[in-house]
């Protein structure tokens, strides 16, 4: 199993009389509200989803990731974890407040260490590698507000998902592992309902690891992808009718999606680490969108990053060989494109919009029909 990145595994949940008097006098306290988002990276920092993050990015920390990808004491990390406000003169360095969130309710802590200013653009570039607005990254940077408040947090009260079941922390899951006799772990990143393609990378890494850790990313995404209820049962079908039950695991992670590429990949493959994954698939395209980025630039990137300490695994490309009669690669399959056909996420997409089902050399039977039968299944 790997280390926690940084080395030790963050807790900021607090507890105990401090706890409870934070609540009773939260109240009284200067607050904050968070977005659902951030609510959510608030919880990712404070239960290790984020080690070794201990709040939100002060201006130190933000300005060398996105100039050297890394925080200010060398530790590799590519995304800005920053929290956006109106007026920066309504709160003041070394204050303590009340984090409240969506709907009013006090939930956490900060202890305020930095307020500045930051360059909308500038962020957009290092991050995305472009400041086209028609990127949903570049779009919601540039609407953010002029100021960012850091500092470091503490959780008071768990958060509540509908999907509570599939809920393990980064300090469950080590558990976990443990208790299976896992010592290497695959992680598996999707926002996607499970095609065959899918199952083949899952199972080939699976080969070679003690078990496999299916991790679907539940939050906001961008218009056309599935819905959480519809990715998780969908997934539920397919492991309870085509996995060994001691060799996979599947826990949600509430988180956005930023589809920022490449560097949303080292990102995807750290916070894995702190589950406890030794291992993480990367695939074509990894947190893409659009034509951003080329198809394996997700891939490349880990190149610059050897001290990652989790080790990717890299799939180029696979397709469907009518003549191998089953899902391939190019390092394995002998035949001409002619015989193969790509798995394509928009094309089964399409097929559930119109009321169809993908084939069965590209989806599962079971999977497509719990699918299908949803009423609502895509963002819209």
């Amino acid at each position: 199993m790997s280390k926690p990145h940084g080395g030790t595994l963050v807790n900021r949940m607090l507890t105990g009389k401090k706890r409870n008097r934070l609540l009773e006098e939260a109240e009284e306290m200067k607050s904050l509200q968070l977005n659902s988002e951030l609510r959510k990276d608030a919880f990712n920092i404070s239960t290790g989803v984020y080690s070794p993050l201990e709040g939100f990015m002060v201006q130190e920390d933000l300005e060398n990731v996105l100039e050297h990808s890394r925080l200010s004491d060398d530790i590799a990390w590519t995304l800005p974890i920053v929290i956006d406000i109106t007026d920066k003169d309504e709160y003041s360095i070394g204050e303590e407040v009340i984090l409240k969130d969506e709907n009013g309710e006090s939930f956490g802590l900060m202890e305020i260490e930095d307020l500045y200013e930051f360059d909308k653009k500038e962020m957009a570039e290092k991050i995305y590698g472009t400041d086209d607005i028609e990127h949903p990254g570049v779009k919601k940077t540039m609407e953010m507000e002029d100021h960012l408040i850091g500092g470091e947090i503490y959780q008071l009260k768990e958060n509540t998902t509908p999907f509570e079941k599939y809920h393990l922390k980064p300090m469950e899951t080590r558990i976990l592992f443990k208790e299976k006799g896992w010592r290497s772990i695959v992680g598996f990143q999707t926002r996607n309902v499970p095609h065959l393609g899918h199952e083949y990378v899952q199972k080939t890494a699976l080969t070679f690891v003690d078990g496999i850790f299916i991790n679907p990313i539940m939050g906001k995404k961008k218009r056309g992808d599935y819905l959480d209820k519809v990715i998780l049962d969908a997934y539920d079908t397919l492991m309870d009718n085509y996995y060994l039950k001691d060799r996979a695991v599947m826990s949600i992670l509430e988180a956005e999606m930023r589809y920022a590429g490449p560097k949303e990949a080292i990102f995807h493959a750290i916070m894995r680490k702190n589950f406890g994954c030794t291992h993480f698939i990367v695939g074509r395209d990894h947190a893409g969108v659009g034509e951003y980025y080329g198809p394996y630039a997700a891939q490349d990137i880990f190149d610059k990053f050897p001290d990652i300490g989790i080790t990717p695994v890299f799939f180029k490309s696979f397709t469907y060989c009518e003549k191998c009669g089953g899902a391939v690669d190019g390092f394995i399959c002998p035949h001409d494109d002619e015989h193969r056909e790509n798995f394509s996420g928009t094309k089964m997409r399409k097929m559930f919009k119109e009321g169809k089902v993908p084939p069965e050399h590209m989806m599962r039977p079971e999977v497509a029909k719990n699918v299908a039968e949803k009423e609502h299944k895509f963002v819209e």
